[in-house]
């Protein structure tokens, strides 16, 4: 959430700041809310100051004996009218807050202007497969190894949905296993959250309520509603929600392991098919709260940290500066991780690193205190995928794979998978 008196007091930097996501903001019914706020606040305390000098005279008029029928009168009319200005400052909050809660993050100033056609490529490592043979793409591959059953994932739960078999099964948990050990030797506290949170923790991520319609929501109990978390972050990012920090403890470096439930609204172009895009998939994501001070440099780590998991995996990817429209709502800054799938001929992103600066933490009010200081200051939080499997997979199927059809693994798996090749079922 943006600061409400930045918005109040510097709203031409407001609107030159989102512009850049091509995101046009008209003020003038926020600032007709706000101007009534401020008078019926100014009115309220006068009519209190009222009421707090008659009240005193009451009693001692009924004890000199004295008329108090009007004073009487005075103090339930003065009633009457507070209240119906608090009715009405309620509702002016409610439409003020709504306001500010669907304004988009400002983009930072390393962020380009514009849509994803102006986003940065910043980075290449390793070179496109060059194949003496006919390559073959995953989704072939992964049936002919046996290692994701496609049609009976569709049977079990529709289209969108696969089950990991055999050699597959332990491929995708050795890439997690590989994920949580390079996270752990870094340093970062492993989470095991919730996958099932509520509205609040939706609306501290950003995601709601713009976007709510994207998330499997369960049926409403208790009279609150439920959705099924689409990444770790939404829950990570809710960890210290409502709390005080001391500058000491940051800044925090979490990861968490969750399986990751998306609607993935629209049409899916024919190519991607297969894992590359789906409604469940196996994610580690990585996460900090800072000072605002740290924040830069905790993004240049998060970035690192996943690039070097892809060059553990021996994958040509490219690294991208996002432009502010293609960023998400919540974020000031971001860069994508972009690996090579050779059969569709583009880059997917297997990582996006963001900073949200003191953006989701306005929402979720979560702040720190320096030492020898009294007031409390806004964190700034930072996230980013460490790393997704469901790209990843594909991409070590076509980039590794042999003339014979078998598929090299990479070193930094085997430990975990138990063998280095994975050969075509006879």
């Amino acid at each position: 959430m943006l600061d409400i008196n930045l918005i109040r007091n510097e709203q031409e930097k407001v609107k030159t700041g989102l512009a850049k996501r091509n995101y046009q903001v008209d003020f003038s019914d926020f600032n007709l809310w706000d101007k009534r706020r401020r008078e019926i606040i100014q009115v309220v305390e006068e009519k209190k100051a009222e009421r707090n000098r008659i009240s005193p005279e009451v009693p001692k008029k009924k004890q000199a004996g004295e008329d108090i029928t009007d004073l009487l009168a005075s103090m339930v009319r003065l009633k009457d009218e507070i209240a119906v200005l608090d009715t009405e400052l309620n509702e002016l909050d409610k439409k003020i807050f709504d306001f500010v809660s669907t304004l988009p993050n400002m983009p930072g100033e390393n962020t380009p202007a514009g849509g994803k056609e102006n986003n940065v490529k910043i980075k290449e490592w390793g070179a496109k497969p060059n194949f003496s043979f006919k390559a073959k793409d995953h989704v072939e591959l992964a049936t002919s190894l046996g290692l994701i059953d496609y049609e009976r994932g569709a049977k079990l739960a529709g289209n969108g949905f696969w089950v990991y078999t055999g050699k597959g099964a332990i491929l995708e948990w050795a890439l997690l296993n590989y994920f949580i050990a390079e996270h752990l030797k870094d340093g970062y506290e492993f989470m095991l959250p919730p996958h099932i949170l509520s509205y609040q923790s939706g609306y501290t991520a950003g995601q709601f309520p713009k976007f709510i319609d994207d998330v499997f929501k369960l049926e409403e109990e208790k009279g609150y509603m439920q959705f099924l978390l689409p990444t770790a972050e939404t829950a990570l990012i809710n960890f210290h929600r409502d709390e005080v920090l001391s500058e000491e403890d940051l800044p925090k470096k979490y990861f968490a392991y969750t399986p990751c439930y998306r609607k993935e609204a629209g049409s899916y172009r024919s190519e991607e098919r297969g894992m590359i895009r789906g409604h469940q998939f196996n994610k580690v994501e990585m996460f900090q709260y800072t000072a605002p001070e740290q924040s830069d440099v905790a993004l240049k780590e998060l970035i690192t940290k996943a690039e070097r998991l892809l060059e553990g995996l021996e994958l040509h990817y490219q690294t991208s500066r996002l432009a502010a429209g293609d960023c998400s709502a919540s974020m000031r800054e971001t860069y994508d991780i972009e690996v090579w799938i050779e059969s569709m001929g583009v880059y997917k992103e297997v990582s996006s690193a963001s900073n949200a600066g003191e953006y989701q933490a306005r929402r979720g009010n979560m702040k720190f205190k320096r030492k020898g200081e009294k007031k409390a200051e806004f964190m700034h939080t930072l996230n980013a995928s460490g790393l997704a499997t469901s790209r990843l997979i594909p991409a070590i199927l076509e980039q590794h794979q042999q003339a014979d059809g078998s598929v090299l693994i990479p070193k930094a798996l085997q430990a975990f998978t138990g063998f280095d090749k994975i050969e075509p079922i006879k």
